[in-house]
């Protein structure tokens, strides 16, 4: 899975029931309304997206999942995290 931070780069995501973790967390943050909880989570999920590595720059494909900066708000996130979150299921 290719997933692109956004004001950022994209990266190649191989573990994605890690990633569905990760975003169940920070959407359970969001609906907590914890913000501090939500940007420890969300960090999270932003360093181990970012430890796939960074997608070759001839990739010419798209970005399967797009995430918000790295400096979002807990109001900016609950528009981005609505419903199940940022991955379905």
């Amino acid at each position: 899975m290719i997933v692109r931070i956004a004001m950022e780069d994209q990266y190649e995501v191989q573990d994605e029931a890690k990633l569905q973790e990760l975003d169940d967390a920070a959407h359970a943050a969001i609906d907590g309304d914890d913000e501090a909880a939500f940007h420890t989570a969300y960090e999270q999920l932003l360093t181990f997206v970012r430890s796939g590595g960074p997608v070759d720059d001839d990739h010419l494909g798209g970005s399967d999942l797009i995430l918000p900066p790295a400096d979002v708000s807990l109001a900016e996130a609950r528009t981005e995290f609505s419903g199940e979150g940022l991955l379905p299921g």
